[in-house]
């Protein structure tokens, strides 16, 4: 990384996405060097689409079949990769049939750079972007590595203006590498430190927890994924300063939400922004009636359960929240208004259940697992984790709350106190990757 960026900032602005296409390919390639090839298919064919989108636009010709062949290649390589096999199981289970697997990996990232190239093809077919004569540039946008694998989803009017001019300005580049510091110890010092311990429980198994034990554990992965994630786009968005992009802002404090709507207005942003801007519109938004807008809905929920992995418990993830929302919608949101302590609880505890939905792929476990949270009985065991983890647990509560903001606000123009803070984050974060074994990758599933 250090010799890209010099490469990078010496370069004059004509280079700089040469150089960043280039840099993004071998850093896919070091990770997973034989999809390499599906990354650059999809660039080509979403390059040929956008010009005979535009070709055809501009002599008045039939514009879909260019817009459909698109989209049925980026779905159909999603559909092909992540979920032939998912069909393939249920199929068996339920035809009583033989059929083979598909020996094949989920390629990296390819939920995210699949959603982000359909943003192009479709913003050009409705006349929101221009199109994008540069194939260099159209694969930068695709393939830049700060938010390639792991978001947030830059849809491409985001940047385009960006990719064609941008100023790097060294207080941008100094701001860049200061939230990629915070990022990677969200990521490193807190969500691994925090996902230990879950790990831990799940190679304990779920039927020996007591249930102090259980909600310690749900208490444990909600902290994980939210630093994990947050970590990633924190890193991502400071990656993309140094660069010259704005990235947008992927969350906004999701754990202090008064209800699951406000939540939803709070997680992964950019992700409930393009199933608005591209399913939910798209499908008649509210536009249609009481009826139809339910309807509309539950396809957007199921759709983004799936999304998040190939399997039953990311469905029902999906669901759950629909049917929160609906509750919501229906008048408990109201009640919610009045009763915020109340509020509070149930977004807390509505949030942690639905972690509970992804983590557990194995619903017979999952089942297991619920019931420990209020059968499980009590044991002393609990005291030895709390001593282990305790501190961490409490900081990553304090840290969601918001107080870390505030504290770094504080102190992010004071250089003489900030540069010492994020140079020991930056330490600790070195050591501990040398020195510990533990360093998940929750995002093998997208």
């Amino acid at each position: 990384m250090p010799v890209f960026f010099i490469v990078y900032y010496l370069v004059p602005m004509k280079l700089k996405n040469i150089v960043l296409f280039i840099g993004s390919l071998i850093f896919y390639g070091w990770g997973e060097p034989k999809y390499l090839i599906l990354l650059g298919v999809s660039i080509l064919v979403n390059y040929f689409a956008g010009r005979l989108i535009d070709r055809a636009k501009r002599r008045n010709g039939a514009v879909r079949p260019a817009l459909i062949g698109a989209l049925v290649f980026d779905i159909g390589m999603l559909f092909f990769f992540k979920y032939i096999n998912f069909f393939i199981d249920n199929i068996n289970a339920v035809a009583g049939t033989g059929l083979s697997r598909v020996d094949i990996t989920l390629p990296l990232g390819i939920s995210f750079y699949t959603f982000q190239i359909m943003s192009y093809v479709i913003d050009l077919y409705r006349g929101k972007v221009k199109v994008e004569n540069s194939i260099i540039d159209l694969g930068t946008y695709l393939c830049m590595f700060p938010q390639l694998i792991a978001g947030p989803i830059v849809v491409y009017s985001d940047v385009s203006e960006a990719l064609k001019s941008r100023v790097i300005s060294l207080s941008e580049v100094e701001e860049g590498l200061k939230l990629f510091i915070l990022g990677l110890g969200s990521k490193v010092l807190i969500a691994n430190s925090a996902g230990a311990l879950w790990k831990e429980l799940e190679t304990t198994g779920y039927s020996s927890l007591s249930s102090p034990m259980a909600w310690l554990g749900m208490l444990a992965y909600t902290i994980q994924i939210y630093f994990d994630f947050n970590g990633y786009s924190m890193m991502a968005i400071g990656l993309g300063k140094m660069l010259g992009f704005k990235f947008p802002k992927n969350f906004d404090l999701p754990y202090t939400s008064l209800s699951i709507t406000e939540y939803w207005r709070r997680w992964h942003m950019t992700l409930s922004g393009w199933f608005k801007e591209y399913l939910y519109i798209p499908l008649g938004g509210n536009r249609r009636g009481p009826v139809r807008k339910v309807f509309n809905l539950f396809i957007v929920w199921f759709i983004t359960g799936f999304w998040h992995g190939a399997d039953w418990n990311f469905i029902l993830w999906g669901l759950y929240f629909f049917v929160l929302l609906m509750a919501e919608r229906a008048g408990l949101g109201r009640f919610m208004e009045g009763n915020k302590v109340i509020a509070r609880i149930y977004s807390l505890l509505a949030i942690g259940f639905g972690w509970m939905l992804f983590a557990i792929s194995d619903l017979r476990q999952l089942g297991v697992y619920l019931s420990r949270l209020f059968i499980g009985g009590v044991s002393n065991e609990i005291l030895y984790y709390i001593r282990n983890y305790g501190v961490i647990l409490l900081l990553g509560c304090l840290l969601s709350s918001g107080l870390g903001n505030r504290l770094y606000d504080r102190i992010k123009e004071r250089r003489l106190i900030v540069i010492p803070v994020l140079t020991g984050i930056f330490v600790l974060c070195i050591a501990y990757l040398a020195d510990a074994s533990y360093n998940p990758f929750l995002y093998f599933r997208f």
